[in-house]
Formats: C-alpha cells, structure tokens, sequence
C-alpha cells in the first residue's frame, strides 16, 4: 500500500500546469516577414490598414474594386509586384501608380476593364510586365502607352482583339513577350509586323488564333526569339507566311479539340525558305509519312513529334545531321528500332516517354547515336530481363539515362558498361532485380545522382552501391530494410560522397547509431514518413549542418541527451509528429523554442498528448513544470507522514530488541 500511495504522491508534485499562447492570425497571410502577403479571395474592399507600408509583394487578387485611383495603394509605395487579379475593376483613373517608382509587374488579368487613363501607368521608372489577359480589350488603343518605354511583356490573352496592329507611338524597344493567344486574329498584314520592328528576340504567342492568311512578305528578313501558331488549322499559310525569317523556336502544335488538316509532304515546303532551329507538331497526324516528309527539315536542331500518332519513322531520311534533339513522347512505338536512330547521326537528346503501347528495346537501335547524351525511356511499360548492355549498345557519352515507371528489368553484373560517362541515373517505380552478388553499377565512377525510389531493392545486400566514387545524390525511397531498421553495416556505407540522402516512406522503426558513419559529407537527409522514435536520434551524432526532415514519423519524446545531435543541424522539419507536451518533454520542447530559427514546418508541429493540448501548435505552449500549491501541501502532508513511520518503525524496533534481551 506505501509504495502506491507515494507514486501517487510524486505523480502529484511532478503535475503540471499548461498555458497555450495563442497568437491573432492577420486577415493576410505573411509569406514573408514586412515584403509578401496574400489577401486573396477575402472579400475586402480596401487595402487592410493590416498590411505595412513595408510591402513589396501584394496578391490580391478575387477581391472588390470596381475603381482603383492615386489613393487606393498610396501608401504601399515600396510595392514591386501588385496582382489585382478579378476584382471586377471597371475604372483605372489618372495616376493610379504615380508614387509607386519600383513596381515592375501589374496583373490586371480577369477584369472587366472599360477605361484606362492615359496617365493611369505613370509612375513606375520600372514596369516590365503587364497583363490585361481576359479584359475584354477588342483594340490595342484601349492600352495607355505613357510610361512603357521599359515594358518586356505584355500579356492580352483571351480577350476579342482581331488586329495586332499596335499604336503608332507604342513603345517596343525592349519588349521580349507578345502575348495574344486566343483572340480572334485571323490576319497578319505587313503593317502588323512592321510595328514591332524595334524589338529584338522577341517573342509572339497566337495560340488558339485560326490564322487563315498572312500577307506575303510579311515577316521577311524578321528575326523572332519564338512564333507560337498553335491550333491553326492550315499550316501550309502559317509557313509560307513566315519565308524568309528567321526563328529560334516554332511551335505548330494543335490540341485535342482541333479539328485540323493532315500534315503531307506539300505541307512543309515553306519550311524550306526560312531559318528554323526548333519546331513542334505535338499532337498532329500525318498522311503519307515518308523521308520527303523532312526534306525541308534539314536545318533543324530540335524537332518535337509528341503525341503525332507515330508508329514508326521512315527509313531513308537524308541530311538531318544538323538534328540535337528529337521528341517522341506519347507515340505508339512496338520496338526502340522503328524510330530508325540511324537518320539522325547527330542526336544528343532523345525522348521516347510515356509510349502509348509496351516498348520492346530491342538490340542495338541506338548504337549509330555514339553522340548522345540524354535518353528517356520512362513511363513506357518496358520490360527486359537482361538490362542493359546490348540495348544501349555504343552509347560512350550518355550522360542521363531515365528508365523510370517501367516494366522489372534484370540488371547483371556491369548492366550500364556501354554508358561509363553516366551522371544521372533515374530508375524510379521499376522493380529491379539483380541478379550478380556484384553492384550492377560499379562501372559508373561518373554518376553522381541515382534514383532507386520505389524499386523493391535487396536492401540487405552490402554491394549494391559499391565503386560508386562520385555519388552525390542517392533516392531509395519506398524501399524496406529488413525488420525497419538499418543497421550498423549497411549499403550505405559504401558512398562516402553522399550529399543528398532520401529515406522516406522505408517504414524504418529504428537506426543504428552507427548506420550514418562515414558519411561526413551529407548536408541533406530526408527521413519523413517512417516510425521512427525520439531514441533514433543518437544516428545524428557523426553529422553536421543537416538539413534533416523528420516530418511524419512516431517521435513522442525526445531525451535530452540526444538533443546535442539535433542542435548541430542546420535546418530540421519535426512537423506530423505525434509529439507528447507534458514535462515528461520539458527539455526538448524548451530547446525547440530556444532553436526556433532551425525550424521549417512550425504551422504542422503540434502536439499530440495531452487531450487538453492536442492540435495546438509546440511553439505556442508554455509549460511550467515546478510545483503547484497544491504539490506544496501534498509534499508537507507525505514528509509528515514519512516522519510518523519512521518514529513508529523506531520504536518498534527498541520494543523488539530490549524483548529479545
């Protein structure tokens, strides 16, 4: 009965009594402290006297201002970024912006505008993007061109315009963007162009335009960064159009609910008197697919052929040496074979992703490509037991190699011996199976990322990763170690190099405080989404400087002889812990609040235990662990009660020795 009453006793000195400290959230949320704030969709009708005159970031966007003038920002001169997006602002009145010299970007996007002052831009010494996307501007008079001298974009998408002929004082020495995408521009005249004669490298969206015509001569001897005439429906006028300009980049891709025509051979000809490096034709279909197909396509650096309903490329195809990069993302290739590599001798970049039926590898479909040096083959259910010698065969310079979402793939010892300059690695969500006792890599001295996510490794063979000298970057998420742990020799420990580490979702219950050794060069460990406890945390100790993500796991308590390897971390996420806040805890939770500066994810760091604290965030509790009232009278009610027994215990033994003498 003594022993249960004094635990009693103890357990009722040692109570405690919690206070939470709950802070007022403002109507705006902070991204960053005196610069960033988001008041969107919150219904406000003003600027909240909340926001300090300090702000330089504003999105306030999906709030009422039908009319904005000089005072409705006066006193947010420090603005930089304003996002007005639909607020229903009918009126933009004079001088709107007159004190704000260093604002550089106004979204004015979902409004429906029906006047600007002339004067309504002046003020910032600085503003290079506007956007008046979906305003309902049906002439490009409607835009005030005060104060535009320094403007590099400009967005008008979605609204009625069907000219693009632009002011005559329009200023467009600097501009890079022209936006117009779905508009209702049909025609492109001379005149049009002309009007943008001062800007270099520039960049113009007609995306969603049906452009039926384009006066001859229009675009001669122009020099354009990017011309996008996605979704028109007659290509053969878009590129006799552009003869004899000259274009980075040319995108004539259509979309889904395109009706267009099918591209032929006669399709292309323009083509052939104009300087291209890049063009698109995602999601077109071809008729009469043959090598004269590309016989314009000469001159190509990069050719994008996603999503065109290939089934194969024809053999034959002349003089495409000048080609880096082809796309094939989304086709119905059988085998790797039928893209016919060997018409493309020059290729460094090659995308064969997301085949829409089971793509065999075959052999040697890429050994005349002795130039490449990226390869994606993911997301196309391929499946090999013997990967992956001879289906890259005579591949010296590879450098990035995605086998990623795939179909298992047996890997033999040296699998990647005909790619040893391989920096990149990614074979995420495709189980592995390997079958030497030897690392199926070690070959790769070069490699310094490699995603191994997801691929139900043996992770209790040692070997996996040796001769792996220079590997920075190591993902081995979603894989298990044998009974949750890792133990003190592991696979790990033969990458020294490691920089990065990514351990999350491996249901680990516990780590060897060992298992880390060696591994002195890591600033980055992800261990989110474990069990792991609070004990795990002596793993730590050999590294310095981390930032480690502990989010997710079983961390209750954690002793306070394990906080040493905590405080020498740089950056650590605790949050979707279920974190115990009673004074069992004392010590961690006042080094938390001591170390708050090392803390991301402070909203999610909540407690868990007791009832009375759960869900209130760790950095708001205040605990007081000395003793109450009333363990002051408990404590003077147990001395005297041990006093009394032990005055009785005494005397009971003087009773029983003077009787036994």
């Amino acid at each position: 009965m003594a022993p249960r009453v004094g635990c009693f006793l103890l357990a009722v000195l040692m109570s405690a009594s919690c206070e939470v400290i709950t802070s007022s959230n403002p109507m705006c949320t902070e991204k960053e402290a005196n610069k960033t704030y988001n008041c969107e969709n919150l219904g406000l009708r003003e600027i909240p006297d909340t926001l300090p005159n300090t702000t330089e970031f504003l999105e306030f966007g999906f709030n009422f201002l039908p009319t904005i003038q000089n005072i409705t920002f006066s006193r947010l001169i420090n603005l930089i970024f304003l996002d007005l997006t639909r607020c229903q602002i009918n009126w933009v009145r004079e001088d709107t912006f007159q004190n704000h010299h260093q604002l550089n970007t106004i979204v004015l996007t979902g409004n429906p505008l029906i006047f600007m002052a002339e004067t309504s831009l002046t003020g910032p010494k600085l503003l290079k993007h506007l956007f008046l996307t979906q305003t309902g501007i049906s002439n490009l008079e409607f835009i005030p061109v005060h104060n535009l001298e320094n403007l590099e974009s400009l967005h008008l998408g979605s609204n009625h315009i069907s000219s693009i002929n632009l002011p005559e004082n329009f200023p467009t020495q600097n501009l890079k963007v022209l936006d117009f995408q779905n508009n209702a521009i049909h025609y492109i005249s001379s005149k049009d162009v002309n009007g943008l004669e001062q800007a270099t490298n520039l960049s113009l969206n007609f995306n969603g335009n049906d452009i039926k015509g384009i006066e001859p001569g229009a675009f001669n001897s122009k020099i354009f960064q990017s011309l996008k005439f996605g979704g028109s429906l007659n290509l053969s006028v878009i590129l006799k159009g552009l003869q004899n300009s000259t274009i980075q980049s040319l995108w004539l891709g259509t979309f889904e609910d395109t009706d267009d025509q099918d591209l032929t051979s006669a399709t292309f000809e323009g083509l052939c008197d104009m300087a291209v490096e890049s063009i698109n034709l995602q999601k077109h279909h071809f008729d009469g697919f043959s090598p004269s197909t590309f016989r314009c396509f000469t001159r190509l650096q990069e050719l994008d052929l996603t999503a065109a309903h290939l089934k194969g490329l024809p053999s034959g195809i002349e003089g495409m040496i000048s080609l880096k990069k082809l796309v094939l993302n989304a086709n119905s290739f059988d085998q790797l074979c039928q893209i016919n590599a060997a018409s493309f001798p020059s290729l460094t970049d090659l995308y064969v992703k997301g085949n829409m039926k089971k793509l065999d590898l075959g052999a040697r479909c890429l050994e005349k490509l002795e130039n490449l040096q990226k390869l994606d083959l993911s997301h196309s259910d391929i499946e090999a037991s013997d990967c992956c010698n001879l289906q890259l065969k005579n591949l010296p310079h590879l450098q990035y190699l995605n086998l990623s979402y795939n179909e298992p793939l047996g890997l033999e010892d040296q699998a990647f011996k005909e790619c040893p300059r391989l920096e990149l690695l990614d074979l995420a969500f495709t189980h592995l199976l390997v079958k030497a006792a030897q690392s199926p890599f070690q070959n790769l001295h070069l490699l310094r990322v490699l995603n191994l996510s997801h691929c139900l490794l043996d992770t209790s063979n040692r070997h996996l990763l040796e001769d792996l000298l220079d590997l920075r970057h190591l993902n081995v998420q979603g894989n298990h170690f044998q009974d949750g742990s890792i133990s003190k020799t592991n696979l790990l420990q033969t990458v020294s190099s490691l920089e990065t580490l990514i351990l999350s979702s491996c249901d680990l219950l516990s780590i060897d405080q060992q298992a880390f050794h060696g591994l002195g060069k890591m600033s980055h460990l992800d261990l989110s989404h474990n069990s792991l406890t609070g004990d795990s945390m002596d793993a730590f100790s050999p590294l310095k400087g981390l930032y480690l993500n502990l989010a997710a796991n079983n961390i209750r308590i954690i002793p306070p002889h394990l906080l040493p390897a905590l405080s020498q971390q740089s950056t650590i996420n605790l949050s979707h812990n279920p974190l115990d806040c009673t004074c069992s805890n004392i010590h961690f939770i006042t080094w938390y609040k001591e170390n708050l500066h090392k803390l991301e994810g402070l909203e999610e760091t909540m407690c868990a235990n007791p009832p009375s604290l759960r869900g209130v965030k760790l950095s708001d509790v205040k605990l007081s662990c000395g003793l109450t009232g009333m363990g002051i009278f408990f404590l003077v009610v147990f001395v005297f009660l041990v006093i009394i027994l032990l005055i009785f215990s005494v005397k009971f033994l003087l009773r029983w020795k003077y009787q036994h003498i």
